[in-house]
């Protein structure tokens, strides 16, 4: 199967031509899925994660995948965020085909158009909180006194003014996992993709790290989707949608503050 670093989209560097995103306009959907099809060779043959998948999520919707282990639901995110390709079929994401950018464009594209969270938070031990949170910024080339100032705006949007210069093994994991959130939309990105972001954390606090996401993407105008096992916090989505057999089926429409 392919694999990613999984702090790639902290790494990525946009360089100088490559493609810029466009404003997606009103009437058209910030996610566009088209007949998508995603298959891999292994030892016992060819393995069909799905085939014909179609999804349409409109801008501000917050849309929970839910999903057995093993059906493809992290698979699905790492093409939304161009960290994978499909075998076939059409990824649109924020106004740009995805399976048409090259691997720098692709980068690029991350960098600018997508926030994303993992389960597992990827802070690097070595930085502090701030330090953490300001790399993706540094990455495109942002001042280093700039991208502190932002940073700790985004500290203090997560409740944590106070811990920017702690390192990430004097945080707890909720604290940590906030900071992930801070880093993941301190670019300013349309799209936050979230794989499980509560799914490390006890039942209390993984409920505060979800309240803080929706906030988040209330305030901040974002279209978010999330994969989840959690289906309370599905139910607080837009949407609700169970990835099996290779098709996204609709388990909620239209409840959700989205």
């Amino acid at each position: 199967m392919t694999t990613f670093n999984p702090v790639a989209a902290v790494e990525d560097a946009p360089q100088r031509g490559d493609a810029e995103t466009r404003p997606v306009e009103p009437s058209e959907p910030a996610i566009q899925l088209e007949d998508l099809e995603k298959t891999y060779r292994t030892a016992r043959g060819e393995l069909t994660l799905f085939r014909g998948l179609n999804l349409t999520v409109q801008p501000g919707e917050m849309v929970a995948i839910l999903g057995q282990s093993g059906a493809g639901k992290s698979t699905l995110l790492h093409m939304l965020g161009a960290l994978d390709r499909p075998t076939a079929g059409r990824v649109r994401c924020a106004g740009t085909d995805v399976g048409a950018l090259s691997a720098r464009e692709a980068a690029s594209f991350r960098n600018r158009a997508i926030g994303y969270v993992w389960q597992f938070h990827y802070l690097l031990p070595e930085f502090t909180a701030e330090e953490n949170v300001a790399m993706p910024l540094i990455a495109r080339g942002v001042a280093l006194a700039e991208a502190g100032r932002q940073a700790s705006r985004w500290l203090k949007e997560v409740g944590l003014e106070d811990r920017g210069a702690h390192r990430p093994g004097e945080l707890s994991g909720g604290e940590q996992q906030r900071v992930a959130l801070a880093r993941a939309l301190v670019t300013g990105p349309r799209l936050l993709l979230a794989d499980e972001p509560t799914g490390d954390l006890d039942e209390a606090t993984a409920q505060l790290v979800f309240e803080l996401i929706e906030r988040l993407h209330r305030t901040h105008g974002l279209t978010s989707i999330l994969v989840t096992h959690n289906m309370d916090l599905a139910r607080a989505c837009t949407r609700a949608l169970r990835l099996e057999a290779g098709r996204l089926v609709e388990v909620q429409s239209g409840k959700g503050n989205g």
